[in-house]
């Protein structure tokens, strides 16, 4: 009988190990996986990649991740959020590592990513310093930017509700960057509000199928 719902948080993040690449949901604070990052920095791998729209603000989630020296490296559209203190810190320090990508292109880039595609051309980016070390290619009077497919080793997404096959709903912010991002990694981790029995989610309303999902918890699973 197929189960994904983990036990607890603690279980769930149990396989990121030293040296993993992972895929954060979220705009800001708004859609984040708050009890996932809290269970990852108890859990305690390092030597982190983080890819993620931004890079954390105050002290919790993903800046207490940053804050116990966890991560290598940010990848990421927006470092300068309001609030984001502990990453700049650590970025005037040298501590840490920053890939400043394109909000669009990040999107795109996992998206070709979980869909097994190659490399692709996007014009942002074009004559800037975002493009130094990339190919460029003018086609039709226009330039463009070769960009990479992203993949990452997890996802730790936020969503609404979860049956025990894996399969989510969405809310809000959680469905900007959780769909794309569960396909694009490897196992996929989602913290839920509710987990309903086999059936109750209509076919229609599944966002995330639950073929690319590694695991889903409860948030309020301490344990």
């Amino acid at each position: 009988m197929i189960n994904k719902i983990a036990p607890n948080l603690r279980a769930a993040v149990a396989g990121i190990t030293d040296g993993a690449s992972v895929m954060v949901s979220g705009f800001g604070d708004s859609g984040l996986p708050f009890e996932l990052l809290h269970a990852l920095v108890e859990q305690g791998p390092r030597d982190l990649t983080i890819i993620s729209n931004n890079a954390g603000t105050g002290d919790h989630a993903l800046a207490a991740l940053l804050a116990a020296g966890r991560v290598r490296k940010m990848v990421c559209t927006y470092p300068k959020s309001s609030g984001a203190h502990v990453f700049a810190g650590l970025f005037k320090a040298g501590r840490i590592e920053l890939e400043l990508v394109p909000q669009g292109t990040l999107l795109e880039r996992m998206r070709a990513g979980g869909a097994g595609l190659g490399p692709f051309f996007t014009p942002t980016g074009y004559g800037t310093p975002i493009a130094e070390g990339k190919e460029q290619r003018v086609i039709d009077g226009r330039g463009f930017v070769m960009e990479q497919p992203l993949r990452a080793d997890f996802a730790l997404v936020r969503a609404y509700q979860a049956d025990r096959w894996g399969n989510l709903t969405y809310r809000l912010a959680g469905r900007g960057f959780g769909p794309t991002m569960c396909m694009a990694a490897r196992h996929a981790i989602a913290q839920v509000d509710d987990v309903l029995p086999l059936g109750a989610i209509a076919p229609d309303a599944v966002v995330t199928p639950g073929i690319f999902v590694a695991c889903a918890v409860r948030k309020d699973s301490h344990g």
